[in-house]
């Protein structure tokens, strides 16, 4: 793992873009950092005040994060200092090798693909980027791909799937672009083909949502037989500010929207929708890169571990049971009642046994 810190980090000598609830924290590092350098051109001993502003320091830390509403975990995945794909890249990943095109149209800057060493695995790697700079940002669109994204993610999923290699996808956009000319060359073709195609890939899938997960843009690269969402990430069908548009008609209720959207990792772990929370240290990976680089190298490498001792019928299988349990609410136990749910018949698809009986 690499030891280089994230550009701009919280280790950086600037404070800018700060959220509401970071500025008294801020304060007090500002003052240990006034206070140590007035130690060391002084000679004085500081050492009492700095550690009594130090356990301040974590006390207001651990306030601020331990109870963070809806809205508050929105503001922290779109923190402008958080770790973008390539910082997780340059910390975790071994020999990248990236590749792209969709040998259709283009080169999608805002999803990157590549063969590399993760967690100990040979793995493809695919995920959004956003741009740190403002150069970068508009070169990746912010992190919202286009349809040849897509259908370069794919390209390069199947061809991991024809070695034997398994996928890892990181997932941090607001959405798919939502632009004319992505809808001119089939953006939601585009998705509807991945989620498909990912359904059926032979190999081990992991996805984690490591900033933002917003709606099918996310969903296009994060079907898979594990999913994991970091502490301080979301994952939802709607931006907050989108479905406050929708339902309140104005995008000043985004608060609002984000707490009936559930989309926070709690909720959507007790809803079922993923498989596990990624920690982050405290005060966000923002903080501390390093540190939650860490953790997610440790949740891919237990998950990959458990997933490549399973055959390709039996990952199959796994996959497809997970995929139709989403969104389950009903028993189909033994105590229902006789004659309920007879009132609609639904078509149930038929368990795969075979390869050749998964999902097409």
């Amino acid at each position: 793992m690499s030891t280089q810190p994230v550009a701009g980090g919280a280790g950086a000598s600037g404070y800018s873009h700060l959220l509401e609830f970071e500025k008294p924290i801020v304060k007090m590092e500002q003052e240990i950092q006034r206070l140590e350098a007035t130690q060391v051109s002084s000679g004085r001993d500081y050492s009492e005040i700095i550690t009594s502003i130090r356990g301040q320091l974590q006390i207001a830390l651990h306030k601020a994060y331990a109870n963070l509403t809806p809205w508050e975990t929105v503001l922290v995945a779109r923190h402008p200092k958080r770790p973008l794909l390539r910082d997780y890249i340059r910390m975790l990943c071994v020999d990248f090798c990236e590749l792209h095109g969709d040998k259709l149209f283009g080169d999608d800057r805002a999803m990157v693909c590549g063969f590399t060493r993760l967690a100990g695995h040979k793995v493809m790697l695919i995920g959004h980027h956003k741009g740190r700079e403002v150069r970068e940002k508009s070169e990746c669109n912010f992190g919202c791909a286009h349809p040849e994204g897509y259908r370069k993610a794919l390209q390069k999923m199947k061809l991991a799937a024809k070695f034997n290699v398994p996928i890892v996808c990181l997932v941090d956009t607001p959405g798919a672009y939502p632009g004319v000319g992505a809808e001119e060359r089939g953006i939601a073709a585009a998705i509807a083909v991945n989620l498909m195609q990912l359904s059926r890939l032979p190999v081990p899938i992991v996805a984690c949502v490591i900033g933002e997960g917003g709606s099918g843009g996310a969903l296009g690269i994060a079907v898979a037989d594990q999913v994991a969402v970091m502490q301080n990430a979301y994952y939802s069908v709607i931006s907050p500010e989108g479905g406050a548009a929708i339902l309140w008609k104005s995008s000043e209720h985004a608060a609002r929207a984000a707490g009936a959207l559930k989309m926070t990792p709690p909720d959507l772990l007790r809803l079922k929708l993923i498989d596990a929370i990624v920690d982050e240290p405290l005060g966000g990976a923002h903080r501390d890169p390093l540190a939650a680089a860490r953790n997610l190298e440790q949740w891919i490498a237990g998950a990959l571990g458990d997933l490549r001792r399973l055959k390709p019928e039996a990952l199959l299988r796994r996959r497809w049971e997970r995929l139709r349990g989403l969104g389950s609410f009903f028993s189909t136990s033994a105590e229902q009642p006789a004659g309920a749910g007879k009132s609609r018949k639904r078509r149930r698809g038929k368990e795969p046994t075979t390869l050749a009986d998964a999902p097409a």
